[in-house]
C-alpha cells in the first residue's frame, strides 16, 4: 500500500518541478510596434537586459510593426494574462489614437493593465535658420504679418507634435497650417533647408541641430525647461498656457493578475534606475521615470483627458 503512494508522490514532485522549470525557461516577450533600431526598440532592449536578471528568466523583444504601433497593441490585447507578454508603447497609441482613429480595435482602459511608466520626453517648437524670430512672441507677430510663416511640420498626422501645434495656434490666437511628414528625418531636412518655416518635434530630435545652429528651438512644452535644452524657455515662461510631453510605458493584457502586474512593475521600475539604462535615456534627451501601476494609470487618464478636447477641436480623424 505504501510503495504506490511513494511512487505517486515522487511522480507528482517531478511533474511540478518540470512545470516550474518550464515556466522559468519560457521567455517573457516585450512587444514593440516599431522596427529594430528605432528609439523605442533600443530602449526596450536596454530594459530587457536588466529584466533577465531581475526575473531570473529569459526576456526577449519582439517587433510587430505596422499601423504606427496599433498592430502591436491589438496583438498584446489578445494574449493570455499570464505576465509573459507585455507591450512597450509610446503615448500616442494609448492617448491620441483612441480620440482620432475611427474603428480602433482596442481600448486603452478596458483592454490593458498599466504596468510602469518608463521614460518621458519633451516636445519642442523650432524654426528654420531663415526665420528671424528669436522667441515665440516674435514668431506670433511674424505669422500675423506673413501667414506663409505659419506652416509647421510634424513627423506624422495624428502625432503629439501635430496636436501640440494645434494647441499652440489656439492659445496664441493665430492660424497655423499643419504639414504632416512621413517621419522625422524628412521634416527636419525641409526645416533646415528652408522649405518650411517651423516644426514641432521631440526634444531628442531637435537638440543636436539646435546646438549646431542649424535651427532654433523657441520653446519646450514641459512644466520645466528640458535638461537637454537648458537655454530654451517653456511655453508657459513666454506667456502661453500650454503643456504636454511624450512618454514610453509598459502595459499588460487586462486579465493579468494584480500580483503579477505588481511584480513586473517593480522589476521594470528598478531597471529604469540602473546606471546603464539611465545613461541611455539621458543621452537620448529623455528622463528616466519608473512608476507603480497606479501612477501610470493616473498619467494615462490625465493625458487622455488633456488631449481629447484638442484633438476634437482640430477636426482630425483617420480610418487607416
Amino acid at each position: 500500500m505504501h510503495r504506490p503512494s511513494r511512487w505517486l508522490s515522487l511522480a507528482l514532485g517531478v511533474a511540478v518541478a518540470a512545470t516550474v522549470q518550464a515556466q522559468t525557461e519560457r521567455p517573457v516577450r516585450i512587444v514593440v510596434g516599431f522596427p529594430a533600431g528605432a528609439v523605442l526598440d533600443s530602449l526596450t532592449r536596454q530594459i530587457a537586459d536588466k529584466l533577465r536578471a531581475g526575473l531570473n528568466q529569459p526576456v526577449i523583444v519582439e517587433n510587430r510593426t505596422g499601423a504606427a504601433g496599433r498592430l502591436a497593441a491589438e496583438y498584446v490585447k489578445g494574449q493570455p494574462g499570464d505576465g509573459m507578454t507585455l507591450l512597450m508603447t509610446p503615448l500616442a497609441n494609448m492617448v491620441t489614437m483612441p480620440h482620432s482613429h475611427q474603428g480602433l480595435r482596442y481600448d486603452p482602459f478596458r483592454d490593458f493593465a498599466p504596468v510602469s511608466h518608463v521614460a518621458s520626453f519633451q516636445i519642442a517648437f523650432a524654426v528654420g535658420p531663415a526665420v528671424p524670430s528669436q522667441n515665440l512672441r516674435d514668431y506670433v507677430a511674424l505669422v500675423k504679418k506673413d501667414p506663409k510663416a505659419g506652416s509647421y511640420a510634424s513627423p506624422a498626422a495624428g502625432s503629439i507634435p501635430h496636436f501640440l501645434g494645434v494647441m499652440f495656434a489656439r492659445t496664441a490666437g493665430i492660424e497655423l497650417t499643419h504639414v504632416p511628414y512621413k517621419g522625422t528625418a524628412p521634416a527636419i531636412s525641409d526645416l533646415v533647408g528652408g522649405q518650411i518655416a517651423a516644426a514641432v518635434m521631440t526634444v531628442p530630435d531637435i537638440v543636436p541641430l539646435h546646438k549646431a545652429g542649424k535651427l532654433r528651438a523657441l520653446a519646450v512644452a514641459g512644466a520645466q525647461r528640458s535638461a537637454a535644452l537648458p537655454d530654451v524657455p517653456t511655453f508657459k515662461e513666454q506667456g502661453y498656457d500650454l503643456e504636454g510631453s511624450g512618454w514610453y510605458a509598459v502595459f499588460a493584457p487586462a486579465s493579468t493578475p494584480k500580483e503579477t502586474v505588481d511584480r513586473l512593475s517593480r522589476q521594470i521600475a528598478a531597471a529604469t534606475q540602473t546606471p546603464e539604462v539611465r545613461a541611455f535615456i539621458q543621452k537620448g534627451g529623455m528622463e528616466a521615470t519608473g512608476t507603480s501601476p497606479a501612477e501610470l494609470a493616473a498619467i494615462l487618464k490625465a493625458d487622455y483627458d488633456r488631449w481629447g478636447p484638442v484633438i476634437k477641436a482640430s477636426g482630425f480623424t483617420s480610418e487607416d
